[in-house]
């Protein structure tokens, strides 16, 4: 057969096996470029008693332009290609910035007049995971966490290591005042007054976090708070205990709590709910409301926010009230405080 033949033949079965992307008409790329951009972000300010009336019109609206903009940080690197860590990351960095919420900058105050701050973060493709307790330095807690789970060999770190490790990092260091609000001081001295123990004044659990899926399927949670207002003998909760506030495992979910931490942690919630979507084959809202219902039987209340790697997402509460946001590829956005919402 000649040569000329053969290469007419060759290129006939080529262009007959190629790719539809290879044929006139037809934009694959651009349907795998649509693909890849599938992403769900969810994202939570804390639970509690926040309820019609009773929030004012002010923090309301305050509360409800923080999550806005911590949605569309996060957002923007989801619909950039970026990873579900990173966005959790910057979704988190938003929330510790604004004193509305209970983590970084506005977070609560020990007994003795200070700001700790816990952080965690997870990767669910890999199971690597980071958490601080007790900081008082680092502007954005939740990077320290970060750094312990890519720069360090271990999992968490406490108090002056936590610090330590910090500033060899180089992460952004800030004086302790920094952290300090009128508002939360207030809550301190009320809690003072009254003898409330060791709750906090108006049952806000003001713990953040953000949960996340990337397009490459891959989820992602993080967490981080100043605790409970009036904490005392370095009281550790559950937002820096993998296990408890944050969870995440690409074979099931991303999770992060917010709430009575003490509960969550005898429950180990995060990874309880993780292990019934992976074990018993439940969705994302089965196990997170059937979990939440025995925290609730031991009298422990708060919430998680939840997402799947098939990107299906829920919240699950059982406070009047919960800071909550959810933003998808598809063009889905909301925020919402009160369980009517």
């Amino acid at each position: 057969m000649p040569a000329k033949i053969i290469r007419i033949w060759l290129l006939l079965i080529l262009s007959l096996s190629a790719p539809l992307s290879a044929h006139p008409g037809h934009d694959n790329q651009k349907d795998t470029i649509m693909a890849e951009k599938k992403w769900t972000l969810v994202i939570h300010g804390g639970a509690g008693s926040m309820e019609r009336g009773k929030l004012s019109p002010e923090k309301d609206a305050a509360a409800r332009a923080g999550l806005t903009r911590a949605l569309e940080a996060g957002s923007a690197v989801l619909a950039k290609g970026g990873t579900a860590m990173d966005a959790v990351s910057a979704a988190i960095m938003v929330m510790e910035d604004d004193e509305n919420f209970n983590a970084g900058r506005g977070a609560v105050f020990t007994y003795k007049g200070v700001n700790e701050l816990d952080a965690s973060i997870m990767d669910g493709k890999t199971l690597g995971a980071g958490a601080v307790t007790g900081a008082r330095y680092t502007k954005n807690p939740i990077l320290l966490a970060r750094a312990v789970m890519e720069e360090s060999p271990h999992v968490m770190l406490s108090r002056e290591g936590a610090d330590e490790f910090s500033r060899e990092q180089g992460l952004e260091q800030v004086n302790p005042d920094y952290f300090a609000t009128p508002e939360r001081w207030r809550q301190l001295e009320e809690l003072k007054a009254k003898k409330l123990g060791w709750y906090d004044v108006d049952l806000k659990y003001g713990t953040v976090g953000a949960v996340a899926v990337d397009s490459d399927g891959n989820v992602a949670a993080g967490t981080s708070t100043g605790g409970l207002t009036g904490k005392r003998w370095g009281r550790i909760g559950d937002s820096p205990i993998i296990g408890a506030g944050n969870y995440a495992d690409n074979r099931a979910c991303a999770i992060s709590a917010t709430g009575a931490g003490e509960f969550f942690i005898r429950l180990g919630i995060a990874h309880e709910i993780c292990a019934r979507m992976r074990m018993l084959g439940e969705d994302a809202k089965t196990a997170a409301d059937h979990v939440m219902k025995e925290l609730k039987l031991l009298g422990g209340t708060g919430g998680v926010i939840v997402t799947a790697p098939d990107g299906t997402a829920t919240f699950s509460f059982n406070t009047p009230g919960m800071y909550r946001g959810k933003a998808t590829s598809a063009g889905e956005k909301m925020v919402a405080v009160y369980g009517d919402e």
